[in-house]
């Protein structure tokens, strides 16, 4: 679909996972799942946080924003994303616009909100008896409050010069969602600034972030090996095991989209990429977070008591 006369686009088509009619009810059943548990897991986790007092703790501080944003940026496009399996998957040109911001500042706080909680296990494992002091409320909040003004100052920058750019003739995204990439492509003119901003954010804050958490952990794991104890040992990568294995699932599949969607002809493998760091990451970390956590477990149980009885 093209519009006539090179007029401005007003509207974008989303193409979406799959052209193909007969996927579509089988696709909207499988994201809608995906969406379901997402809300549930990372709804329920911040729920179970602001109930007990026991989990009013740093380390959970930061668990609670982490299920915050991943309910926000989940919410952001996956309605839009459904409606698209069995309606038209069209989307305004300001609707398209504010989704990419949202998109933007949720992913980027994301990687930041990970690193303040690289820091904090860092914190625990090294420096356990100043832990409260070092990890005051103060802190915590000033933590948290940087993460969301990167992911804030990352949003304005693409949304800033994606608003620059005047998109013309084809107007269909090539993407389920208004991503970066897949909007450049369609712009008729220059996106050369739009480029170098884009690898610029994206690799600060990936660079950034990577080097924090790998410093962070570089340090507990030298302190770790310094215990004496095997238990102690086993107990300390325990409290490690759950950020590690979101911290790999986050950081992977992001570097893997990205990398894939830079070489030319390879949109569609970055499209699908995606779906795990978008999709399927936020519906794990409530998983992640709280199988193995007995401290989620015990306040579970005496949440649903008080509940139910």
């Amino acid at each position: 679909m093209t519009l006539r006369n090179s007029s401005s686009v007003t509207e974008f088509i989303l193409a979406g996972l799959s052209e193909q009619p007969k996927l579509q009810l089988p696709l909207f059943l499988l994201f809608l799942g995906i969406y379901v548990f997402t809300v549930v897991g990372n709804l329920g986790l911040i729920t179970l946080i602001g109930l007990n007092s026991s989990l009013h703790t740093p380390v959970y501080y930061f668990l609670f924003n982490l299920s915050f944003i991943d309910l926000c940026y989940s919410c952001v496009f996956t309605p839009k994303m459904l409606n698209d399996f069995v309606a038209e998957n069209i989307i305004s040109y300001v609707g398209c616009m504010t989704q990419l911001f949202f998109f933007c500042f949720f992913v980027n706080s994301e990687c930041y909100v990970l690193v303040s909680m690289a820091y904090d296990r860092y914190v625990a494992i090294c420096n356990p008896l100043l832990y409260m002091v070092t990890m005051s409320p103060h802190v915590c909040s000033l933590l948290m409050f940087g993460s969301y003004v990167v992911g804030f100052a990352g949003a304005m920058a693409h949304t800033g010069r994606m608003l620059t750019l005047t998109f013309c003739n084809s107007n269909i995204i090539d993407h389920y969602l208004c991503e970066v990439l897949p909007l450049l492509q369609l712009s008729c003119t220059s996106t050369h600034v739009n480029e170098l901003v884009f690898f610029i954010v994206v690799g600060v804050v990936i660079t950034t972030a990577s080097i924090s958490i790998f410093i962070s952990y570089a340090l507990i794991l030298s302190n770790i090996l310094r215990i004496p104890s095997a238990e102690g040992r086993s107990k300390a990568f325990s409290t490690c095991g759950s950020h590690i294995i979101a911290v790999a699932l986050f950081f992977g599949s992001g570097a893997f989209t990205y990398l894939t969607t830079s070489f030319p002809g390879s949109m569609d493998q970055g499209k699908y990429a995606s779906v795990f760091y978008t999709n399927v990451v936020p519906m794990l970390n409530p998983l992640i977070y709280s199988l193995r956590n007995k401290d989620v477990k015990l306040a579970l149980g005496k949440t649903l008591k008080r509940v139910l009885f």
